[in-house]
C-alpha cells in the first residue's frame, strides 16, 4: 500500500539560494508546519510538527544543488523522499516526490490527500521565504 505524491514548482531565484533554504536544518522558521528540527548527526535529523508529531529523517543521498534524498519514519508512516533541483543563477525548478507507506491500514484512504496538502503548504511557505 504505497502512496506516491509529486510536486513541481519553479522559482525566479538562483539554484544556490533555493538549495540552501530547502536543505538548511537550522533555519526553518519559515515552515509553518514545523515546531523544531533536531540534528542528530550528519545524516539524521528529527522534525517535530506544531502538533507534536516527530518524524525521523535519514539522508541517503546528497549532491549539492542537484539532489537530496532521505528515508523518513514516524509512528504513522514510513517512506522515501526525493528532491531534484535544476536551474541557474536566475531560476530554479524543484521536483519533489514522496513514496509513503502507512503503518496503519485505516490511514491509507487519506494519505494521498494529506500529502498533497502538505506539499502545497511547503511550496507556499517556500515562496514566501524566497
Amino acid at each position: 500500500m504505497l502512496v506516491k505524491a509529486n510536486k513541481k514548482a519553479t522559482f525566479p531565484y538562483g539554484l544556490q539560494r533555493v538549495w540552501e533554504v530547502v536543505t538548511s536544518l537550522t533555519n526553518y522558521s519559515w515552515r509553518s508546519d514545523i515546531e523544531k528540527i533536531e540534528v542528530v548527526s550528519d545524516t539524521q535529523f528529527i522534525e517535530t510538527t506544531k502538533d507534536g508529531y516527530r518524524t525521523v529523517f535519514t539522508i541517503t543521498k546528497q549532491e549539492p544543488c542537484r539532489l537530496w534524498e532521505f528515508d523518513m519514519e514516524n509512528e504513522n508512516i514510513k517512506g522515501h523522499w526525493v528532491g531534484v533541483f535544476s536551474g541557474n543563477d536566475e531560476s530554479t525548478t524543484i521536483d519533489f516526490t514522496e513514496y509513503i507507506e502507512p503503518k496503519k491500514w485505516f490511514l491509507f484512504p487519506f494519505l494521498k490527500i494529506y500529502l498533497r496538502k502538505q506539499q502545497a503548504q511547503y511550496i507556499k511557505d517556500l515562496r514566501k521565504v524566497l
